[in-house]
């Protein structure tokens, strides 16, 4: 009997974490980054909880959109210097020898710098490569990309790896990002789970909206 009941607290306490994972996630996707920093500045345990959640959704993927940046990158030469938006418990800066800035909204590891992703401290055109990880969030996205094309340097790469199902339409997102200063070097679009995208920094942003620049949010249903 004390085996059934603890099989049963065990389910009650996933379905509970599952519960409020899809919660945080659903706050993080329809409020703006400045919304999520605040969020997890009054709750950081929350963070931890959510990011608990996400990992448990990605191990079910043959492959992780991380390990992908991480080949490109160790092609690349060391000497480029990285930022990571929303880099989690940083993998990506374990992983290869360059020098990476790592942000995120709480420091799940002692690299990590806690900021908005729209408000990095960084200064303009300091770094070769920008990346987003699965960590386009929020509802202010020009912001986040102008802030990314802030510190890139002109010619430098923007790296984005984000879930298949959020993009309505890849042709008016891509077309969004020319009009924020990026071209599209390379798509690749065949895995049914996340998207890779390569762009190069062609100058800065071009005022006035981005209508294409849409991503749906990623909301997980319950299992």
């Amino acid at each position: 009997r004390s085996g059934r009941s603890a099989a049963l607290r065990a389910r009650m306490e996933e379905r509970l974490l599952g519960a409020r994972f899809r919660y945080l996630n659903q706050q993080l996707y329809t409020g703006s980054s400045r919304d999520a920093a605040q969020l997890f500045r009054a709750d950081p345990a929350a963070f931890h909880l959510y990011h608990q959640g996400f990992e448990r959704q990605v191990r079910r993927w043959p492959e992780r959109p991380v390990q992908r940046i991480v080949r490109y990158l160790r092609r690349r030469p060391a000497s480029l210097v990285v930022a990571d938006f929303g880099c989690g418990d940083c993998t990506l800066a374990a992983s290869i020898r360059n020098q990476v800035h790592c942000f995120d909204l709480v420091p799940l590891s002692p690299r990590v710098t806690v900021c908005d992703m729209a408000k990095v401290p960084l200064a303009a055109e300091s770094v070769d490569v920008a990346v987003f990880c699965l960590a386009l969030m929020g509802t202010n996205l020009q912001e986040i990309l102008g802030e990314a094309n802030r510190v890139l340097k002109l010619g430098g790469t923007l790296m984005v790896a984000e879930v298949a199902s959020r993009f309505e339409d890849t042709h008016a997102f891509l077309k969004a990002m020319t009009q924020l200063g990026f071209r599209t070097v390379s798509k690749d679009l065949s895995s049914s789970y996340f998207y890779l995208l390569e762009f190069a920094k062609t100058g800065p942003a071009r005022p006035g909206p981005a209508p294409g620049l849409r991503l749906r949010p990623c909301l997980y249903k319950r299992r």
